[in-house]
């Protein structure tokens, strides 16, 4: 890792590409994606990604784009940033995005760390980081997406009441961010009982990816407000 690297080096449970990408999402990536990528040269303002709406929120591994499109259908109010790595997460999440006619999706296909450190304080009203790669062996645990510095990061662009969303349906993984989150002094686990975590909350978007039933326990959901 070079030391002047602000994060070290993103590395995937999967491969950054796999499959081949269909002739109609690949046209997707050259022609809609330039439209609604996320700028990486300059800081970020909110302002100007609201686009006089109301809210803006963050998805941190979105993979095939069903869970952020499900949200941005729902809520026209809101602009989706969309962060995922995985070249046919996003060529699949352009697919949903057009399908639908999105108008208020922006995406990032790259680190999602690199989004939070451009965007300024107190600047998304809800992040998602939904089913993250698990990297269960104990000498990979470092590479896991949630690290004190990393809640950190999430803590100080999330505004006062800002909510944050883990889930995951590996046992490990949810013990190890759990741990993580409740110990950042910013945030607020909202949990009053096991079914909170437990039950799918009533917003949620259950996608094909979380149907496989990939881990080992049923999904946990991790709800936090920022304080």
């Amino acid at each position: 890792m070079n030391p002047s690297d602000p994060h070290p080096p993103l590395r995937t449970f999967g491969r950054i590409k796999s499959r081949t990408i269909k002739p109609a999402q690949g046209a997707l990536l050259d022609t809609l994606l330039p439209q609604i990528a996320m700028p990486t040269d300059r800081p970020l303002d909110r302002e100007t990604l609201l686009a006089d709406r109301r809210e803006l929120w963050l998805e941190i591994g979105f993979g095939g784009g069903e869970h952020l499109a499900g949200q941005a259908a729902r809520r026209p109010d809101v602009t989706l940033i969309g962060a995922e790595p995985f070249l046919n997460g996003a060529a699949s999440a352009l697919r949903h995005i057009d399908e639908a006619g999105l108008s208020n999706v922006r995406l990032h296909v790259g680190d999602a760390r690199d989004i939070v450190d451009a965007l300024p304080d107190a600047s998304l009203d809800r992040v998602f980081i939904l089913f993250p790669d698990p990297w269960p062996k104990l000498r990979h645990h470092k590479r896991r997406l949630i690290q004190p510095g990393f809640v950190a990061g999430l803590a100080r662009v999330l505004t006062p009441g800002g909510r944050l969303r883990f889930a995951t349906d590996w046992a490990d993984y949810a013990d190890w961010a759990l741990e993580r989150l409740i110990g950042c002094p910013a945030l607020d686990w909202t949990a009053q009982g096991p079914d909170h975590w437990r039950t799918p909350p009533s917003d949620h978007v259950t996608t094909r990816y979380q149907e496989k039933r990939l881990g080992d326990i049923a999904p946990v959901y991790l709800d936090f407000i920022r304080l």
